[in-house]
């Protein structure tokens, strides 16, 4: 487990794809026990643990998770996600795919519709029964032979949506097999990382900004050296 910052009231830890966030019907520890394992271990802690959920990461994601140390930054901080007062930027390796679809810098816009038997979303350039409208903007930051690095930033907060938006323009994450990548990454993962993360601080309102170190990759060294 990697601390990337912590105080009093938030701890910022950079996830490793196959970790879970929070307890589901697998069974596997969580990172949110390792999390508070380490609190208790770090501070001497005699009782449990506070410790707050406030957002998630898919499984096979990587990258930044914010908890709250305390109830007051746990509101505030559901508060702040909800209203859009977290600025999460992504980067993704992508498939080059469709020649020109990640040039420059542009915005992203379909309706999704969740299946949940699958774990899966459907995209459509139009609104359809039981969808919700999705908004990304994205921008090639550098392109290799195969693939390229893509920076990306939701403005809306779907059921997969940067797996499945830039899979429906073409460019399907490396490894992403449920969004039509060619092949898996050898750990299972997928080539998408919560990147940085930004926002003003739940009780001291000092300005929080952290990037994530890159997953250990040569391709991702490869394709970022060429930013």
């Amino acid at each position: 487990m990697q601390v990337v910052y912590e105080d009093n009231h938030i701890i910022i830890v950079n996830k490793q794809s196959g970790e879970i966030v929070q307890g589901d019907k697998t069974g596997d520890t969580p990172l949110s026990e390792f999390v508070k394992q380490y609190l208790k271990e770090k501070y001497q802690k005699p009782g449990a643990v506070f410790l707050g959920v406030v957002h998630r990461l898919d499984r096979p994601v990587s990258g930044l998770v914010v908890f709250a140390r305390t109830s007051k930054a746990l509101s505030r901080l559901n508060k702040m996600f909800a209203e859009g007062m977290v600025h999460k930027t992504y980067w993704a390796i992508v498939e080059n795919g469709k020649a020109g679809t990640m040039d420059g810098e542009s915005l992203l816009t379909h309706w999704l519709v969740r299946n949940e038997q699958q774990n899966k979303s459907y995209a459509y350039d139009h609104e359809v029964p039981r969808s919700k409208k999705a908004m990304l903007q994205y921008r090639r930051l550098a392109r290799g032979d195969h693939y390229s690095l893509v920076e990306v930033r939701l403005m809306t907060g779907r059921h997969h949506q940067i797996r499945c938006q830039l899979s429906t323009v073409g460019c399907p994450i490396k490894g992403d097999l449920k969004y039509g990548a060619r092949r898996s990454n050898d750990d299972g993962s997928i080539s998408l990382q919560a990147h940085r993360i930004e926002f003003e601080h739940p009780v001291s309102k000092a300005h929080i900004c952290i990037e994530a170190p890159l997953p250990v990759d040569p391709l991702w060294k490869t394709l970022a050296d060429m930013i």
